[in-house]
Protein backbone atom coordinates (compact mmCIF):
# COMPACT_ATOMS: atom_id res chain seq x y z
CA UNK A 1 0.00 0.00 0.00
CA UNK A 2 1.51 3.37 -1.00
CA UNK A 3 2.49 5.84 1.72
CA UNK A 4 -0.16 8.44 2.48
CA UNK A 5 1.13 11.91 1.57
CA UNK A 6 -0.16 14.80 3.68
CA UNK A 7 0.78 18.43 2.95
CA UNK A 8 0.09 21.16 5.48
CA UNK A 9 0.04 24.69 4.07
CA UNK A 10 0.92 27.28 6.70
CA UNK A 11 3.65 27.18 9.33
CA UNK A 12 1.68 28.81 12.13
CA UNK A 13 0.04 27.45 15.26
CA UNK A 14 -2.80 25.64 13.49
CA UNK A 15 -0.51 24.20 10.81
CA UNK A 16 2.02 22.87 13.30
CA UNK A 17 -0.60 21.45 15.62
CA UNK A 18 -2.40 19.79 12.74
CA UNK A 19 0.85 18.32 11.38
CA UNK A 20 2.01 17.07 14.80
CA UNK A 21 -1.35 15.51 15.64
CA UNK A 22 -1.54 13.88 12.19
CA UNK A 23 1.96 12.46 12.59
CA UNK A 24 1.09 11.00 15.99
CA UNK A 25 -2.24 9.61 14.78
CA UNK A 26 -1.01 8.29 11.42
CA UNK A 27 2.66 7.39 12.01
CA UNK A 28 3.08 5.82 8.58
CA UNK A 29 2.06 8.99 6.71
CA UNK A 30 4.58 11.25 5.02
CA UNK A 31 3.90 14.79 6.24
CA UNK A 32 5.30 17.96 4.71
CA UNK A 33 4.65 21.46 6.05
CA UNK A 34 4.99 24.43 3.68
CA UNK A 35 5.55 28.00 4.88
CA UNK A 36 5.70 30.97 2.54
CA UNK A 37 7.94 33.05 4.84
CA UNK A 38 11.58 32.39 5.70
CA UNK A 39 10.66 31.42 9.25
CA UNK A 40 7.81 29.52 10.88
CA UNK A 41 5.53 30.33 13.83
CA UNK A 42 5.93 34.08 13.32
CA UNK A 43 2.66 35.00 14.98
CA UNK A 44 3.50 32.79 17.95
CA UNK A 45 6.81 34.68 18.24
CA UNK A 46 5.25 38.13 18.55
CA UNK A 47 2.10 37.20 20.47
CA UNK A 48 1.71 38.69 23.92
CA UNK A 49 4.64 41.02 23.51
CA UNK A 50 6.96 38.11 22.72
CA UNK A 51 5.64 35.93 25.57
CA UNK A 52 2.97 33.97 23.61
CA UNK A 53 -0.52 34.06 25.09
CA UNK A 54 -1.04 30.29 24.64
CA UNK A 55 -4.66 30.09 25.79
CA UNK A 56 -7.09 31.44 28.40
CA UNK A 57 -7.86 29.94 31.79
CA UNK A 58 -11.52 29.44 30.95
CA UNK A 59 -12.12 25.73 31.48
CA UNK A 60 -15.90 25.85 31.10
CA UNK A 61 -16.41 25.44 27.34
CA UNK A 62 -19.85 27.02 27.50
CA UNK A 63 -18.18 30.20 28.72
CA UNK A 64 -15.11 29.85 26.52
CA UNK A 65 -17.09 29.95 23.26
CA UNK A 66 -18.67 33.26 24.29
CA UNK A 67 -15.33 34.89 23.44
CA UNK A 68 -15.68 34.24 19.70
CA UNK A 69 -17.63 36.89 17.76
CA UNK A 70 -17.64 34.45 14.84
CA UNK A 71 -17.56 30.68 15.31
CA UNK A 72 -19.17 30.22 18.73
CA UNK A 73 -21.72 27.59 17.68
CA UNK A 74 -19.27 25.78 15.40
CA UNK A 75 -16.50 25.58 18.02
CA UNK A 76 -18.63 24.28 20.86
CA UNK A 77 -18.63 20.58 19.84
CA UNK A 78 -15.00 20.76 18.66
CA UNK A 79 -13.89 21.78 22.14
CA UNK A 80 -15.13 18.41 23.41
CA UNK A 81 -12.21 16.95 21.48
CA UNK A 82 -9.58 19.51 22.50
CA UNK A 83 -10.19 22.45 24.83
CA UNK A 84 -8.16 24.79 27.05
CA UNK A 85 -7.64 22.04 29.64
CA UNK A 86 -6.27 19.79 26.91
CA UNK A 87 -3.98 22.59 25.70
CA UNK A 88 -2.45 23.02 29.17
CA UNK A 89 -2.03 19.26 29.53
CA UNK A 90 -0.48 18.90 26.05
CA UNK A 91 2.20 21.51 26.65
CA UNK A 92 2.93 20.53 30.25
CA UNK A 93 3.32 16.86 29.24
CA UNK A 94 6.08 18.08 26.95
CA UNK A 95 7.88 20.05 29.62
CA UNK A 96 6.27 23.47 29.03
CA UNK A 97 4.58 24.72 32.19
CA UNK A 98 2.03 27.50 31.86
CA UNK A 99 1.01 30.20 34.32
CA UNK A 100 -2.19 32.21 34.63
CA UNK A 101 -2.19 36.00 34.96
CA UNK A 102 -4.81 38.09 36.73
CA UNK A 103 -6.86 38.67 33.59
CA UNK A 104 -6.98 34.95 32.74
CA UNK A 105 -4.35 34.92 30.00
CA UNK A 106 -1.97 31.97 30.12
CA UNK A 107 1.73 32.17 29.24
CA UNK A 108 4.71 29.85 29.53
CA UNK A 109 6.40 30.34 32.92
CA UNK A 110 9.52 31.39 31.01
CA UNK A 111 7.65 34.45 29.66
CA UNK A 112 9.18 33.65 26.27
CA UNK A 113 7.41 32.64 23.08
CA UNK A 114 10.60 30.82 22.08
CA UNK A 115 9.65 28.17 24.66
CA UNK A 116 6.48 27.39 22.71
CA UNK A 117 8.28 27.55 19.37
CA UNK A 118 11.03 25.19 20.56
CA UNK A 119 8.44 22.73 21.85
CA UNK A 120 6.57 22.64 18.53
CA UNK A 121 9.76 22.39 16.48
CA UNK A 122 11.09 19.57 18.67
CA UNK A 123 7.85 17.63 18.31
CA UNK A 124 7.89 18.13 14.54
CA UNK A 125 11.50 16.92 14.37
CA UNK A 126 10.77 13.90 16.59
CA UNK A 127 7.88 12.93 14.33
CA UNK A 128 9.98 13.47 11.19
CA UNK A 129 7.71 16.15 9.73
CA UNK A 130 9.41 17.80 6.79
CA UNK A 131 9.37 21.60 7.10
CA UNK A 132 9.95 23.72 4.01
CA UNK A 133 10.23 27.51 4.37
CA UNK A 134 10.20 30.13 1.59
CA UNK A 135 7.76 27.78 -0.11
CA UNK A 136 4.58 29.59 -1.07
CA UNK A 137 1.72 27.99 -2.98
CA UNK A 138 0.68 29.21 -6.42
CA UNK A 139 -2.12 26.78 -7.29
CA UNK A 140 -3.72 23.56 -6.10
CA UNK A 141 -5.42 21.28 -8.62
CA UNK A 142 -6.75 17.74 -8.69
CA UNK A 143 -6.44 16.37 -12.23
CA UNK A 144 -6.95 12.76 -11.05
CA UNK A 145 -7.19 11.00 -7.69
CA UNK A 146 -4.37 13.02 -6.16
CA UNK A 147 -3.85 16.71 -5.41
CA UNK A 148 -1.11 18.61 -7.23
CA UNK A 149 0.39 21.62 -5.43
CA UNK A 150 2.34 24.06 -7.56
CA UNK A 151 4.68 26.27 -5.55
CA UNK A 152 5.81 29.80 -6.32
CA UNK A 153 9.12 28.32 -7.46
CA UNK A 154 7.26 26.20 -10.05
CA UNK A 155 7.79 22.93 -8.22
CA UNK A 156 4.91 20.44 -8.23
CA UNK A 157 4.18 18.42 -5.08
CA UNK A 158 1.70 15.51 -5.14
CA UNK A 159 -0.51 15.00 -2.09
CA UNK A 160 -3.33 12.71 -0.96
CA UNK A 161 -4.58 15.11 1.72
CA UNK A 162 -4.13 18.83 2.22
CA UNK A 163 -4.57 20.91 5.35
CA UNK A 164 -4.95 24.63 4.60
CA UNK A 165 -3.86 26.50 7.75
CA UNK A 166 -2.50 29.63 6.17
CA UNK A 167 -4.16 32.10 8.53
CA UNK A 168 -6.28 35.10 7.63
CA UNK A 169 -5.57 37.52 4.82
CA UNK A 170 -6.55 41.20 4.72
CA UNK A 171 -7.81 40.98 1.13
CA UNK A 172 -10.02 38.43 -0.63
CA UNK A 173 -7.63 38.19 -3.60
CA UNK A 174 -4.98 36.65 -1.33
CA UNK A 175 -7.14 33.55 -0.88
CA UNK A 176 -7.17 32.93 -4.64
CA UNK A 177 -4.85 29.90 -4.56
CA UNK A 178 -7.30 27.88 -2.44
CA UNK A 179 -9.01 25.41 -4.79
CA UNK A 180 -12.67 25.88 -5.59
CA UNK A 181 -13.02 29.53 -4.63
CA UNK A 182 -13.79 30.44 -8.23
CA UNK A 183 -16.40 27.68 -8.45
CA UNK A 184 -19.66 28.68 -6.73
CA UNK A 185 -20.71 25.07 -6.21
CA UNK A 186 -17.56 24.39 -4.17
CA UNK A 187 -15.89 26.78 -1.71
CA UNK A 188 -17.10 30.30 -1.08
CA UNK A 189 -15.41 33.06 0.92
CA UNK A 190 -16.69 35.37 3.61
CA UNK A 191 -15.01 38.66 2.60
CA UNK A 192 -12.20 39.40 5.07
CA UNK A 193 -12.20 42.50 7.25
CA UNK A 194 -9.94 43.36 10.20
CA UNK A 195 -10.78 42.54 13.80
CA UNK A 196 -9.02 43.50 17.05
CA UNK A 197 -7.94 47.06 16.37
CA UNK A 198 -7.82 50.41 18.14
CA UNK A 199 -9.73 53.60 17.31
CA UNK A 200 -8.11 56.70 15.82
CA UNK A 201 -9.64 59.98 17.00
CA UNK A 202 -7.41 62.75 15.60
CA UNK A 203 -9.64 65.58 16.88
CA UNK A 204 -9.84 64.13 20.37
CA UNK A 205 -9.11 66.77 23.07
CA UNK A 206 -7.95 63.98 25.39
CA UNK A 207 -4.95 62.94 23.27
CA UNK A 208 -2.66 64.90 25.59
CA UNK A 209 -3.58 62.37 28.29
CA UNK A 210 -1.92 59.45 26.43
CA UNK A 211 -1.20 56.68 28.92
CA UNK A 212 -4.15 57.41 31.21
CA UNK A 213 -6.30 54.30 31.73
CA UNK A 214 -9.80 53.88 33.19
CA UNK A 215 -10.40 50.36 34.56
CA UNK A 216 -14.18 50.28 34.13
CA UNK A 217 -15.79 52.23 31.30
CA UNK A 218 -18.55 51.53 28.79
CA UNK A 219 -17.98 52.31 25.12
CA UNK A 220 -20.78 52.35 22.57
CA UNK A 221 -20.84 52.79 18.80
CA UNK A 222 -23.49 55.33 17.86
CA UNK A 223 -26.15 53.98 15.52
CA UNK A 224 -25.60 50.34 16.51
CA UNK A 225 -26.38 48.10 19.47
CA UNK A 226 -22.68 47.40 19.94
CA UNK A 227 -21.17 48.24 23.32
CA UNK A 228 -18.48 46.83 25.60
CA UNK A 229 -17.52 47.41 29.20
CA UNK A 230 -14.02 47.19 30.62
CA UNK A 231 -10.65 48.99 30.73
CA UNK A 232 -10.12 51.84 28.25
CA UNK A 233 -6.70 53.33 27.54
CA UNK A 234 -6.19 56.81 26.10
CA UNK A 235 -3.39 56.78 23.53
CA UNK A 236 -1.60 59.43 21.51
CA UNK A 237 -3.79 58.47 18.52
CA UNK A 238 -7.11 57.70 20.22
CA UNK A 239 -8.40 54.82 22.32
CA UNK A 240 -7.23 51.29 23.05
CA UNK A 241 -7.59 48.77 25.88
CA UNK A 242 -9.65 45.59 26.33
CA UNK A 243 -13.07 47.25 25.94
CA UNK A 244 -12.00 48.85 22.65
CA UNK A 245 -10.50 45.64 21.27
CA UNK A 246 -13.58 43.62 22.18
CA UNK A 247 -15.79 46.27 20.60
CA UNK A 248 -13.74 46.24 17.39
CA UNK A 249 -14.10 42.44 17.23
CA UNK A 250 -17.82 42.22 17.85
CA UNK A 251 -18.54 45.19 15.58
CA UNK A 252 -15.98 44.27 12.89
CA UNK A 253 -18.55 44.02 10.08
CA UNK A 254 -20.44 47.16 11.14
CA UNK A 255 -17.24 49.20 11.35
CA UNK A 256 -15.98 47.99 7.96
CA UNK A 257 -19.31 49.05 6.42
CA UNK A 258 -18.81 52.49 7.98
CA UNK A 259 -15.27 52.65 6.53
CA UNK A 260 -14.02 53.14 10.10
CA UNK A 261 -15.64 56.58 10.29
CA UNK A 262 -18.16 56.61 13.09
CA UNK A 263 -18.97 58.04 16.49
CA UNK A 264 -18.32 56.49 19.89
CA UNK A 265 -19.86 57.38 23.23
CA UNK A 266 -17.99 56.65 26.44
CA UNK A 267 -19.36 56.37 29.95
CA UNK A 268 -16.17 56.80 31.95
CA UNK A 269 -17.98 55.66 35.11
CA UNK A 270 -18.96 52.19 33.92
CA UNK A 271 -22.22 51.08 35.54
CA UNK A 272 -23.27 54.52 36.84
CA UNK A 273 -25.98 56.25 34.83
CA UNK A 274 -26.61 59.97 34.57
CA UNK A 275 -29.11 60.10 37.46
CA UNK A 276 -26.85 58.14 39.79
CA UNK A 277 -23.94 60.43 38.98
CA UNK A 278 -26.09 63.49 39.60
CA UNK A 279 -27.21 62.16 42.98
CA UNK A 280 -23.69 61.32 44.14
CA UNK A 281 -22.41 64.66 42.88
CA UNK A 282 -25.13 66.52 44.79
CA UNK A 283 -24.24 64.66 47.99
CA UNK A 284 -20.56 65.53 47.60
CA UNK A 285 -21.47 69.12 46.79
CA UNK A 286 -23.47 69.44 50.01
CA UNK A 287 -20.78 67.83 52.12
CA UNK A 288 -17.81 69.67 50.61
CA UNK A 289 -19.08 73.01 49.26
CA UNK A 290 -15.71 74.77 49.58
CA UNK A 291 -13.64 72.19 47.73
CA UNK A 292 -12.53 72.99 44.22
CA UNK A 293 -14.34 71.00 41.53
CA UNK A 294 -11.52 70.49 39.05
CA UNK A 295 -8.71 69.58 41.43
CA UNK A 296 -10.32 66.67 43.29
CA UNK A 297 -11.46 63.73 41.20
CA UNK A 298 -14.67 61.92 42.10
CA UNK A 299 -15.77 58.33 41.34
CA UNK A 300 -12.17 57.08 41.37
CA UNK A 301 -11.49 58.63 37.97
CA UNK A 302 -7.84 59.44 37.15
CA UNK A 303 -7.14 63.01 38.26
CA UNK A 304 -5.81 64.12 34.85
CA UNK A 305 -8.93 62.88 33.06
CA UNK A 306 -11.24 64.48 35.63
CA UNK A 307 -9.43 67.80 35.24
CA UNK A 308 -9.59 67.59 31.44
CA UNK A 309 -13.34 66.87 31.44
CA UNK A 310 -14.00 69.60 34.02
CA UNK A 311 -12.05 72.07 31.89
CA UNK A 312 -13.97 70.99 28.79
CA UNK A 313 -17.20 71.61 30.75
CA UNK A 314 -16.06 75.21 31.27
CA UNK A 315 -15.18 74.86 34.94
CA UNK A 316 -12.23 77.01 36.04
CA UNK A 317 -9.46 75.47 38.20
CA UNK A 318 -10.46 77.58 41.21
CA UNK A 319 -14.23 77.15 40.99
CA UNK A 320 -15.75 75.58 44.12
CA UNK A 321 -18.71 73.22 44.36
CA UNK A 322 -20.83 75.86 46.13
CA UNK A 323 -20.31 78.24 43.20
CA UNK A 324 -20.78 75.71 40.37
CA UNK A 325 -23.60 76.74 37.99
CA UNK A 326 -26.16 74.05 37.19
CA UNK A 327 -25.35 74.25 33.47
CA UNK A 328 -21.66 73.58 34.09
CA UNK A 329 -22.51 70.64 36.34
CA UNK A 330 -24.83 69.22 33.66
CA UNK A 331 -22.08 69.56 31.05
CA UNK A 332 -19.66 67.71 33.33
CA UNK A 333 -22.17 64.92 33.98
CA UNK A 334 -22.72 64.54 30.24
CA UNK A 335 -18.97 64.38 29.58
CA UNK A 336 -18.56 61.77 32.31
CA UNK A 337 -21.39 59.52 31.12
CA UNK A 338 -21.79 60.32 27.44
CA UNK A 339 -18.41 61.51 26.19
CA UNK A 340 -18.67 61.63 22.39
CA UNK A 341 -15.76 61.29 19.96
CA UNK A 342 -15.52 61.06 16.17
CA UNK A 343 -13.48 58.06 14.99
CA UNK A 344 -11.73 58.28 11.64
CA UNK A 345 -9.57 55.24 11.12
CA UNK A 346 -8.06 52.35 13.02
CA UNK A 347 -4.69 51.01 14.07
CA UNK A 348 -3.55 47.40 14.40
CA UNK A 349 -3.27 46.36 18.03
CA UNK A 350 0.47 46.07 18.66
CA UNK A 351 1.69 43.56 16.05
CA UNK A 352 -1.27 41.22 16.25
CA UNK A 353 -3.45 40.97 13.17
CA UNK A 354 -6.73 39.07 13.27
CA UNK A 355 -9.15 38.66 10.38
CA UNK A 356 -12.91 38.35 10.46
CA UNK A 357 -13.88 36.28 7.43
CA UNK A 358 -12.47 33.40 5.41
CA UNK A 359 -13.81 29.95 4.57
CA UNK A 360 -17.39 29.65 5.91
CA UNK A 361 -17.76 27.04 8.62
CA UNK A 362 -20.87 25.78 6.79
CA UNK A 363 -18.55 24.64 4.00
CA UNK A 364 -16.69 22.10 6.15
CA UNK A 365 -17.82 18.94 7.90
CA UNK A 366 -18.16 19.85 11.59
CA UNK A 367 -16.70 16.54 12.81
CA UNK A 368 -13.51 16.58 10.70
CA UNK A 369 -13.17 20.09 9.13
CA UNK A 370 -12.92 18.48 5.70
CA UNK A 371 -14.44 20.38 2.78
CA UNK A 372 -17.97 19.23 2.06
CA UNK A 373 -17.38 19.50 -1.70
CA UNK A 374 -13.70 18.61 -2.12
CA UNK A 375 -12.67 15.35 -0.43
CA UNK A 376 -9.18 15.40 1.01
CA UNK A 377 -9.10 19.18 1.55
CA UNK A 378 -9.17 20.30 5.19
CA UNK A 379 -9.12 23.70 6.93
CA UNK A 380 -7.91 24.82 10.37
CA UNK A 381 -7.18 28.04 12.21
CA UNK A 382 -7.94 31.56 11.17
CA UNK A 383 -8.42 30.71 7.48
CA UNK A 384 -11.87 29.61 8.66
CA UNK A 385 -14.43 32.27 9.52
CA UNK A 386 -13.67 31.92 13.24
CA UNK A 387 -12.06 34.63 15.33
CA UNK A 388 -11.81 35.39 19.00
CA UNK A 389 -11.22 38.44 21.12
CA UNK A 390 -7.78 39.11 22.55
CA UNK A 391 -6.65 36.96 25.47
CA UNK A 392 -5.46 33.64 24.01
CA UNK A 393 -8.70 32.69 22.31
CA UNK A 394 -7.37 32.80 18.75
CA UNK A 395 -4.54 30.44 19.66
CA UNK A 396 -7.06 28.11 21.32
CA UNK A 397 -8.97 28.06 18.04
CA UNK A 398 -5.72 27.11 16.28
CA UNK A 399 -4.92 24.28 18.71
CA UNK A 400 -8.48 22.95 18.66
CA UNK A 401 -9.08 23.00 14.90
CA UNK A 402 -5.53 21.80 14.16
CA UNK A 403 -6.03 18.87 16.52
CA UNK A 404 -9.39 17.89 15.02
CA UNK A 405 -7.99 17.91 11.49
CA UNK A 406 -4.88 16.00 12.57
CA UNK A 407 -7.03 13.26 14.12
CA UNK A 408 -9.06 12.83 10.95
CA UNK A 409 -6.93 13.74 7.94
CA UNK A 410 -5.52 10.25 7.46
CA UNK A 411 -8.82 8.35 7.59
Amino acid sequence: MPTLKIVVIGGGAAGFFGAITAAETFPDAEITLLEKSKTVLNKVRISGGGRCNVTHSCFDNRKLVKNYPRGETFLRPLLKQFDATATVTWFESRGVRLKTEADGRMFPVTDSSETIISCLLQEAARLKIRIRTSCGVKTITRPDDQWQIETLTDETLPSDRILVAAGGYPQAVSYGWIPGLDEPEKETLVPPVPSLFTFNTPDNPLLALAGVAVPDAVMRITGTKQEQRGPVLITHWGFSGPAVLRLSAWAARDLAAMHYRHEIRINWLGALNENQVREQMQTFRQQHPKKQVATQSLFGLPARLWLALATEAGISPTERWAELPAKAQNRLINLLTNNTHAVSGKSTFKEEFVTCGGIPTDNVKPETLESRTQPGLFFAGEVLNIDGITGGFNFQNAWTTGYVVGKNIGL
